[in-house]
């Protein structure tokens, strides 16, 4: 089990450096770029700014504790309200990244109605598409996992 452990946080670890890279040399720059295209609305600029920021901060902290999560397998408290919480903060991560996008959804879809990019407004949605089922799923097993510990805490008692 700890040669599993290890390769899925070595792919935590490359799952946040695409996204580490797009925050630092992509967003500058398209931000910039919704200025320029869009001058009659200075402001939202920095507010789409300030929201993939918001998002990758909530995704960063989703993955920190993926990491605690795979940490808690490997010493073998896996079912434990650690991991129970852990669960819960990915799932309030997804839903974060859900909303964010949800209420950023019109502005990126104007964009991309403005820059003639269709794109843009499909990858709008499936990001927030994505984001919700994993919250969703997060939920299932977070249930799952309290249901578990309840199994486990009767069945130490009984014994």
């Amino acid at each position: 089990m700890k040669r599993e452990t290890i390769f899925l946080k070595i792919v935590i670890v490359l799952m946040a450096l695409p996204v580490l890279a797009i925050c630092i040399f992509v967003v500058p720059p398209m931000s910039a770029f919704m200025g320029d295209m869009l001058p009659e609305w200075p402001l939202l600029q920095y507010i789409l700014m300030i929201a993939l920021y918001i998002t990758a901060i909530a995704y960063f902290i989703a993955l920190y504790q993926s990491l605690k999560l795979l940490s808690y397998i490997d010493k073998g408290t896996a079912f434990s309200e650690l991991s129970v919480k852990a669960i819960k903060n990915i799932k309030y991560c997804a839903l974060t990244i859900t909303g964010i996008y949800i209420l950023c959804l019109p502005a990126i879809l104007y964009t991309a109605q403005v820059d003639d990019a269709p794109g843009l407004g499909g990858l709008g949605m499936v990001i927030t598409f994505g984001a919700f089922v994993i919250a969703v799923f997060a939920a299932v097993l977070q249930k799952l996992l309290e249901n578990a510990i309840e199994i486990k805490s009767e069945n130490d008692l009984t014994v």
